[in-house]
C-alpha cells in the first residue's frame, strides 16, 4: 500500500494521541494529560477548528501527523499556516511520510493565500532543522519566542499592568 496524506478523521484519534505521546517522549517533555488528550480530540472537530490536522498512513498504519492552525500577519495583509507539530514515528522515517505532510500543509497554505508557512523547532533538533532546511525554510535570527502560561497567564490575566 502506498503512502498517503489525509486529513484526520475521528475515528484517528487513538492515533494521533499515541504519536502525540511519542513526540512528547522523543522531545523528553510531560506528555499531555487526560484532560489535555480529551481536548485536543475535541478541539480537532469543533466547528470551526482549533486545531486541524493531516495524518501519513502507510501501509494502512497511521505514522505521522501534522498539527496546524491559522495566524494572520498585520504586516503582510495575509493569513499565515502555522505548523504546531509535525511528527513521524521513528519506526517510519526516511520512507518520506514527514515530507508528504510538510508538502500537504505547504500547498494547503497556498490554497488559502497564505503569505507565509512557519513553525518553531527546539534548539537541540539539529535533524529537524537540517529536515526544513533542506526543504527551502529560512532559520529566522532576529525574532526570539516569549510565551505567558499556567500560573503565570493567570496571575497576568487577574492584574495586568503589572
Amino acid at each position: 500500500m502506498p503512502l498517503i496524506t489525509r486529513p484526520v478523521g475521528e475515528s484517528d484519534v487513538p492515533a494521533i494521541l499515541r504519536l502525540v505521546q511519542a513526540l512528547a517522549d522523543y522531545e523528553k517533555l510531560p506528555p499531555p494529560d487526560e484532560a489535555a488528550r480529551a481536548r485536543l480530540a475535541a478541539d480537532l472537530f469543533t466547528s470551526p477548528p482549533r486545531l486541524e490536522a493531516l495524518i501519513a498512513e502507510l501501509d494502512g498504519e497511521v505514522v505521522g501527523y501534522a498539527a496546524h492552525f491559522m495566524t494572520y500577519s498585520t504586516f503582510r495583509a495575509q493569513p499565515t499556516l502555522y505548523l504546531e507539530d509535525l511528527f513521524v514515528h521513528p519506526s517510519a522515517r526516511g520512507k518520506g511520510a514527514g515530507s508528504a505532510l510538510f508538502d500537504a500543509c505547504a500547498r494547503k497554505a497556498l490554497e488559502r493565500g497564505c503569505g507565509r508557512y512557519e513553525w518553531q523547532v527546539l534548539a537541540w533538533n539539529t535533524p529537524a532543522m537540517d529536515f526544513y532546511l533542506r526543504k527551502g525554510a529560512t532559520k529566522l535570527a532576529d525574532w526570539v519566542p516569549f510565551r505567558l502560561e499556567g500560573e503565570a497567564l493567570r496571575a497576568y490575566a487577574q492584574a495586568p499592568g503589572r
